[in-house]
């Protein structure tokens, strides 16, 4: 299929530095325990990313001195005489509160030390804006705790807003976004070790529907979130406006099938920016959070991560009309056949049965030659 090629807008990523973060992660004395009470953060300090590669509601309230520094294990005092203005948001200054965490650290004190790593995390590393600073919008998310779908709405939101303006700087979890982009490429030999010297958009368009990771297993017993409120699919709030995520589009990544063309009315588009927001539309979102509809194997069937043709036909539709980034390759077997081996309990079993057979075989050959005979003097 040729879909042609569409022009290509050029983007950056703004990769937060986590070395310093990363230093801090070797005072953490007990990782399983880290992970019980702040959930896989470790993880994202931990993808060492390939260049190329990638060339929770809004609730105000949370920027008192006093809550900050009681989550902080800090005196109002030091949160006061810290709390500052960059980029027209307060917040934070990163050198301050690597240093509290350090002291921290060395002292022993694990709660003071945890609570002011996770801090660092959710400002520098989850939701960067400015170099060196954590900001209120991090603060108020670190306090609320639920910061998944910020991290989604923020993800989308800055994907869509660089694609509208035609490239710039791409600002959210970048860590994140690449540790889900690899999960999905094979691992196979053959693509990892790339022994073609293949640029990145030559690796990805070889690729076929069978060499995608389309789904993790160990996602088999979640419902899903399809919709919430009035809207006709998951409304989302970040820290710099609202998106929509249409879970219709990503039923394959979550185990269940795509049947079918997708509505349109499921992939209509809402787009608002922070302080542009003339139909309120933060407001509805808010208020549909209340009212979560989730989805589980009784309504969307049996887990089967496949795409059947009518899907299949609207996505090939829609390649024609948009075009695609860049050429289509020969598609590469990514898949190597290991030979196979038997041990050699297995080979001695399989020459006696193959003796025994052939034993049987001049038996009956035996056999048929004296019945010939005998018909013969008959």
């Amino acid at each position: 299929m040729d879909c042609g090629q569409r022009n290509t807008k050029k983007y950056s990523f703004r990769c937060p530095g986590l070395k310093e973060l990363r230093k801090l992660a070797y005072f953490v004395l007990d990782p399983l325990d880290f992970k019980q009470h702040h959930g896989k953060l470790l993880s994202i300090l931990s993808p060492d990313m390939v260049e190329g590669l990638l060339s929770v509601l809004w609730i105000g309230g949370y920027s008192r001195s006093s809550i900050i520094a009681e989550a902080l294990h800090l005196k109002k005092s030091e949160i006061k005489a810290h709390w500052v203005k960059k980029g027209g948001l307060f917040g934070l200054p990163f050198d301050f509160l690597i240093k509290e965490a350090t002291a921290f650290a060395q002292a022993g004190s694990a709660d003071a030390f945890e609570a002011i790593f996770v801090f660092l995390i959710y400002g520098l590393a989850l939701f960067p804006n400015i170099d060196g600073f954590v900001d209120v919008n991090a603060i108020r998310i670190f306090l609320i705790g639920n910061h998944v779908p910020t991290l989604l709405g923020d993800m989308y939101f800055s994907l869509d807003l660089r694609n509208s303006k035609s490239g710039r700087t791409i600002v959210c979890c970048i860590p994140l976004l690449y540790k889900w982009f690899i999960s999905h490429l094979p691992q196979t030999p053959a693509f990892v070790e790339n022994k073609q010297c293949l640029r990145w958009s030559q690796r990805l368009m070889s690729l076929t529907n069978d060499d995608i990771v389309w789904y993790d297993p160990s996602l088999s017993n979640l419902e899903i979130i399809d919709s919430c409120g009035e809207f006709s699919n998951v409304p989302l709030i970040g820290t710099q406006g609202g998106i929509n995520y249409n879970s219709a589009l990503a039923r394959r990544q979550l185990g269940f099938p795509l049947r079918d063309k997708p509505n349109n009315m499921l992939l209509e588009g809402l787009f608002y920016q922070e302080g542009k927001d003339i139909q309120n539309l933060k407001q509805k979102i808010v208020h549909a959070w209340h009212n979560v509809h989730r989805k589980g194997r009784s309504e969307l069937g049996p887990r089967n991560c496949v795409a059947l043709e009518a899907y299949t036909l609207w996505v090939k539709k829609r390649a024609m009309e948009l075009n695609m980034p860049y050429y289509c390759e020969r598609p590469m077997s990514m898949v190597v056949i290991e030979p196979l081996t038997l041990p050699n309990q297995d080979v001695e079993e399989l020459e006696d049965a193959l003796a025994k057979m052939k034993q049987e075989k001049d038996m009956w050959e035996e056999c048929f030659r004296a019945l010939s005979k005998k018909h013969e003097e008959l």
